[in-house]
């Protein structure tokens, strides 16, 4: 549970960043990295208005991306992967916090290495996205 926030504060940073429906590449680009900004800073160091918004912003993202960027769920977990960096325009050293080096990231992507159940919630995590899809 998220700390109680103060609505004037969150009405002010809602202003200054002004969310909406994302319709375009260029809106969606932005609101990924305004998303990008927040994150960067440490997670107790974000202000309940800023978790707030960043949980907005993450649920217009995935409407977006559920659009645009339908995922075939029938297919398999690698082949997700590699779709998901391409379009978060992420390499193989980008991943290597979640496989721990790139030699393993890049056996996963080759799909000669599965996906493991931990590494699968770490991408689930990063992508906001259900574990299914990488398991």
């Amino acid at each position: 549970m998220t700390a109680q926030y103060d609505p004037k504060a969150y009405n002010k940073l809602l202003v200054s960043v002004s969310p909406g429906e994302i319709e375009t590449e260029n809106d969606y680009e932005q609101m990924l990295k305004m998303i990008d900004r927040l994150m960067k800073k440490d997670e107790d160091s974000l202000s309940p208005e800023e978790d707030r918004l960043i949980r907005l912003l993450a649920v217009l993202v995935e409407d977006y991306e559920s659009r645009h960027y339908p995922i075939d769920t029938t297919s398999n977990p690698s082949v997700a992967l590699r779709e998901l960096m391409r379009e978060h325009g992420l390499k193989q050293v980008d991943m290597v916090d979640i496989f721990g080096s790139q030699g393993t990231v890049s056996q996963v992507l080759n799909g000669k290495r599965e996906i493991s159940k931990a590494q699968a919630r770490k991408l689930s995590a990063r992508f906001h996205l259900p574990i299914d899809v990488f398991i």
